[in-house]
């Protein structure tokens, strides 16, 4: 609550001796105060979304970084608030100062955060949660000072004229709230795809102090002591060239960056609206590396593990025609069109940006063999989960999830007991739907509710899993590019109408990395199967 007539501390000097000497009518003053107020309340959304979007890309699981960002900082201006109390007698140097930090802080904290998750990420011990710790420090600090804005704002337009506290509280949240509806909209259809996320940052910065600097050293100049005009003077001049040089240096810090966290082959890097998309190599006789928000999905030594075995014994029995949910990149159409007897595929992809790549980036169009060139392939973009609602009767042989994993939030109604509902619908009687369920050695609970979800929509299940590369850098849905992040199997769940799980074997087209014998454990592969919880019987193994 904020309290206009609170006494000040013995010894302080009054808040306000009457009104302000101001170089304009108090009208005009009023209307300038909360043209500052609607400025700050847009940039401050701005850092907010900023350090969400950053650790959704970098760190993954958009809901969990999303729900830490806004809760610390929710707490933190509450803090910053309380905080405040102490320098409403100095209000206009007050929020001179906390706007210069704040801009600072706000604008470089994109930066800050991609040099620590791209140099220093890997440091592995101690710092291994170096990325997470840093978001929470500059979502805490950011909101402390955005907190701290509104009782010097409050202060400083009881200044120009006295109000009671109700309107005056309704006159500026009223300008806060209309400024984060611009800032919110501002920043993922002007900032981020007209400037990026650093070059978006810095700019909301320099906007912050101008407009604080501008408020204070114009409007209540007056307040002010000639030392104290001086220094926010000139730390507001060294806060804006140091967002100044950073800008200048954004586009080579980006590209340094992104070749410390992808490797010195990037060639494409593009925010297509729905992710991050960044290709490595591909050209040149290079491998190909395809990152989507910072996770690896296609790696280029083992690019083929994956798709094989997730379409190979979905097309062991009819597969004329066949709905690949995902599979943006192409690459489950590619091993569909190597099976004999295919008549059509429709692909049905979130990203529209990505589908345009696989046709048209000669890299990963090579990777999936020119796969959407191909008359039997018809691609669409659209909701997987929406796409299956306009589905009508038994239309497809095989249906193929190729989604992200299971353990993002965001992609939970995709392992719905719904979704598989209305994927049981769109199958022909002996038709087959296989799904990938998140590796089965770190995530067993993930896997085996996916399993029970699919028994509850009536669908039998057969349970494999295939075995990645013993490097820690295994490329599949929800990879991380770290190598401790990096689960060292697939986990995939083949299920058919009915009650009789569908046998798994592989049909007459054989893929390069799965055989028939390789359908049987052996070895330290059946131990680490059983470890796992699948029958041994159940394990695909690539030859290597």
């Amino acid at each position: 609550m904020i309290e206009p007539h609170a006494p000040a501390p013995p010894g302080a000097p009054p808040s306000w001796t009457g009104p302000a000497r101001l170089p304009v009518r108090p009208g005009t003053g009023r209307f300038l105060v909360l043209v500052c107020v609607f400025v700050c309340a847009a940039c401050g959304l701005v850092y907010e979304l900023e350090l969400v979007a950053f650790a959704s890309y970098l760190i993954g699981d958009p809901v969990t970084q999303a729900s830490v960002v806004l809760s610390v900082m929710v707490f933190a201006m509450g803090i910053g608030s309380l905080g405040a109390k102490r320098l409403r007698w100095h209000a206009a140097a007050g929020f001179g100062a906390v706007e210069s930090a704040l801009a600072l802080i706000g604008g470089c904290s994109a930066m800050a955060l991609y040099a620590v998750f791209a140099w220093t990420a890997g440091w592995g011990g101690m710092w291994a949660e170096g990325p997470r710790c840093l978001l929470v420090a500059f979502s805490l600090a950011i909101g402390l000072l955005i907190g701290a804005e509104v009782p010097l704002l409050m202060e400083l337009i009881q200044r120009i004229r006295r109000q009671d506290a109700g309107g005056a509280v309704a006159d500026l949240f009223a300008a806060d709230y209309v400024g984060a509806l611009v800032g919110g909209l501002a920043f993922p259809f002007l900032l981020l795809p007209l400037l990026g996320q650093l070059t978006g940052a810095l700019l909301t910065g320099t906007v912050n102090v101008v407009a604080g600097g501008a408020l204070v050293l114009g409007l209540f100049r007056r307040d002010l002591t000639r030392r104290a005009r001086w220094t926010l003077l000139l730390t507001g001049l060294v806060v804006l060239g140091v967002l100044a040089s950073a800008a200048a240096l954004a586009d080579d810090f980006e590209r340094a960056a992104r070749r410390a966290v992808y490797g010195g082959d990037v060639r494409v890097a593009v925010q297509t609206g729905v992710q991050e998309v960044v290709l490595a190599g591909g050209t040149h006789g290079r491998p190909l590396d395809l990152f989507l928000d910072g996770r690896l999905r296609v790696g280029g030594r083992d690019e083929h593990r994956y798709p094989e075995a997730l379409v190979a014994p979905a097309l062991a029995g009819p597969h004329a025609r066949v709905l690949i949910l995902g599979g943006g990149d192409g690459l489950a159409a590619r091993e569909v069109l190597r099976h004999r007897g295919v008549r059509r595929v429709d692909v049905v992809a979130l990203d529209p940006g990505l589908v345009r790549l696989a046709r048209r980036d000669p890299g990963l169009a090579a990777a999936n063999g020119h796969a959407f060139a191909d008359r039997r392939v018809h691609a669409g973009t659209g909701d997987a989960l929406a796409w299956l609602r306009g589905v009508r009767g038994p239309t497809y042989d095989v249906v193929i999830a190729d989604l992200p994993d299971p353990g993002i939030t965001t992609s939970t109604k995709l392992y719905s007991q719904e979704f598989y509902g209305l994927a049981r619908r769109a199958l022909a009687p002996d038709g087959r739907l296989v799904v990938h369920a998140g590796p089965v050695t770190t995530r067993p609970r993930a896997y085996w509710t996916v399993a029970a979800t699919l028994r509850t929509a009536g669908l039998a299940v057969s349970p494999y899993r295939v075995l990645g590369h013993d490097s820690g850098r295994t490329a599949g849905p929800g990879r991380g590019t770290g190598a401790s992040r990096a689960p060292h199997d697939w986990g995939f769940l083949l299920a058919a109408p009915g009650r009789t799980p569908p046998p798994l074997r592989i049909g007459a087209d054989r893929p390069r990395t799965l055989t028939r014998a390789g359908l049987a454990a052996d070895g330290e592969a059946a131990r680490r199967t059983r470890i796992a919880g699948l029958p041994a019987s159940t394990l695909v193994h690539p030859r290597y």
